[in-house]
């Protein structure tokens, strides 16, 4: 045991402390859309959310848009697209499907992002990774609790299970872009395109604006606001950790939810205990690194400047 334990070192970079700090604040966001919801439709919210964030970012790094390449526009409209894919139909599916079952079945971002890496990116997951993967994905189903498994074919259902493939296409193209753009440049385009299309779904699905109400404009704000610093530091961070490491570590969002929850009086079930620390031990054997030189993967990741 000892002579395994000299083998194996545990390492948080600075990177992953930061995806680690996001996650927390993400985790925070799931009480308020759902509120949100009662007053305004999906499309609507998720395009004012990130027309929102985009504009703060071009308040902040307007500098960096005299500086925005064609690489940069090009990148930030992929990346866009499917952060409003993604959370569009995430949060339509939560119209008419619990929450639990919503969270059982995004839980399928996790292991198709190593997949995608693979196969888009030839970067093959180290082993530790993969056994990280497995723990946070069996973590995700036990917080989903028992009643999520009855999952039938309905709309809800159905639109949540496609969010997983423009959720997992986000972490896989930032990374894929990450060491080739500029990262404030990146962000500003992304989050704008991402509300451009939010709204541009609004008359493909029939959604109409809602009435005026400070029910859904505060929150838009706060959460636009909280989606370019979550942003950012995905396109700075994603260039030094790998798409299925920060998948794991994206994976304890429910598990801050849960946290905040505890904290505002919820109780939480067994099942919920037990799937916080599955994705937990998923995060800490991630992490674990054989003596000497650095993987194959993170050398990979490890390309370009900050």
């Amino acid at each position: 045991m000892l002579h395994i334990a000299k083998r194996v070192r545990f390492s948080v970079s600075r990177y992953e402390l930061a995806l680690i700090a996001i996650t927390a604040l993400w985790g925070t966001t799931f009480l308020i859309v759902h509120l949100a919801m009662a007053h305004t439709g999906p499309w609507f919210f998720v395009g004012l959310r990130f027309a929102v964030a985009g504009l703060v970012s071009v308040a902040v790094f307007h500098r960096s848009l005299m500086r925005i390449r064609w690489r940069e526009l090009g990148a930030g409209a992929a990346i866009g697209a499917a952060i409003a894919l993604g959370y569009g139909l995430q949060t339509a599916g939560l119209a008419t499907i619990p929450s639990s079952t919503s969270a059982f079945i995004t839980a399928f971002y996790v292991p198709l992002v190593p997949l995608l890496q693979w196969l888009v990116l030839r970067r093959p997951p180290r082993r530790m990774t993969l056994v990280g993967v497995g723990f946070a994905f069996a973590g995700l189903l036990f917080i989903a609790g028992p009643a999520a498994f009855t999952v039938g074919l309905g709309p809800g259902e159905i639109a949540t299970l496609v969010s997983t493939v423009p959720i997992a296409a986000e972490i896989i193209l930032i990374s894929a872009f990450a060491s080739r753009v500029d990262a404030r440049g990146v962000t500003i385009v992304q989050l704008l395109a991402a509300g451009a299309f939010g709204f541009v779904a609004m008359p493909l699905t029939g959604e109409a604006a809602p009435a005026p109400s400070w029910d859904w404009l505060v929150p838009a704000i706060g959460l636009g606001i909280a989606s370019c610093l979550i942003q950012l530091t995905m396109n700075w961070a994603q260039r030094h950790v790998s798409p299925t490491r920060a998948t794991i570590i994206y994976a304890g969002e429910p598990v801050w939810g849960g946290i905040v929850g505890r904290l505002a009086g919820d109780r939480m079930p067994l099942t919920t205990v037990v799937g916080a620390l599955l994705v937990v031990v998923g995060v800490l054997v991630s992490e674990l690194r054989g003596r000497g030189a650095r993987p194959a993967e993170e050398k990979r990741v490890l390309v370009g400047t900050e």
